[in-house]
């Protein structure tokens, strides 16, 4: 863990803790944090997620939506309004960043990402916006994906690395002093949700109960039992998952409710696995590890 030597702005008793998301595209955040972001806005924290691109370049992943007029006709449209529904659930603030999806390539060799897209940018252009948001919002805790991007899509690596580079630069008066007053969040997090450690318990309380399930064994077996995830920081959220599945179900063109994010009912999880899981990457107040909140040490 990197502790940087920069001054924290104090926590205000009589305000609420602030957390800010960055996301790379309309859906992320409902699958990644979701039951979390759902808990602290409930607790009355100010919980503003970030959505670095619109999703344009998406295909319609359901199968249920793949003749959809609406989405055929204008399916960025359709995300946006897909991402208002999800916010709403929720209880959390939204604000878009305004890159535009790079797609995710494929095909051998790999074709290159389109012209002035979220990933082609250079790191200090697509920071900028992020830097600002930071130092308006000033969130005491910043969460993001780890340097893979959680999984490898451009838009995803892009946005670890925007966020690495916000929580630094934020901080910095000497940075694009005409993007506002620095700001030192005190904390960032990697959102650890996909990791080994959780598809093994959950396959071992199903195979427990006679209820094996294919996805989920398939799923372990994608995993190296060597490459655990560092998970520091697990929050209860078995009372808030119900409000994740619904913002996931928003998301109506790129989430199946017959898929896998449904494959594991959460009366299973409530028992087999009830947290969403963070990595605490950086921080700037002393902490004691493990937590159970993203907030520890600034309540």
């Amino acid at each position: 863990m990197t502790v940087t030597p920069v001054d924290v702005a104090p926590v205000v008793p009589s305000e609420p803790l602030r957390l800010v998301a960055v996301h790379a595209h309309p859906d992320d955040e409902s699958s990644k944090g979701a039951a979390s972001m759902a808990k602290y806005a409930e607790e009355g924290e100010q919980v503003t997620v970030i959505t670095c691109t619109g999703g344009e370049r998406g295909d319609i992943l359901n199968p249920r939506m793949q003749e959809d007029p609406e989405a055929l006709a204008d399916l960025p449209a359709v995300r946006r309004r897909e991402m208002a529904r999800a916010q709403e659930i929720l209880g959390v603030d939204h604000e878009w960043l305004g890159f535009i999806d790079s797609g995710l390539p494929e095909g051998d060799p790999l074709p290159s990402l389109p012209e002035g897209s979220f990933a082609t940018l250079d790191l200090e252009t697509a920071t900028r916006p992020l830097v600002a948001a930071v130092r308006r919002l000033r969130p005491h805790v910043l969460t993001t994906y780890d340097e893979n991007g959680g999984y490898p899509h451009p838009d995803h690596i892009m946005s670890h690395r925007i966020s690495v580079a916000a929580f630094a630069w934020a901080a910095d008066p000497a940075f694009a002093p005409e993007l506002g007053q620095p700001w030192a969040a005190a904390k960032l997090y990697y959102n650890n949700g996909f990791s080994r450690q959780r598809f093994a318990a959950i396959a071992r309380y199903l195979r427990a109960h006679g209820r094996p399930s294919e996805e989920i064994e398939q799923m372990l077996m994608r995993f190296d039992e060597s490459g655990d995830r560092l998970l520091t920081t697990r929050i209860d959220v078995r009372d808030h998952l119900d409000k994740r599945d619904a913002a996931l179900r928003a998301h109506a063109t790129q989430v199946d409710p017959d898929g896998f994010f449904f494959a594991v009912g959460n009366e299973v999880l409530h028992d087999a696995w009830p947290t969403d899981d963070y990595e605490l990457r950086t921080a700037r107040i002393g902490v004691t590890l493990p937590e159970t909140d993203l907030f520890a040490g600034l309540r």
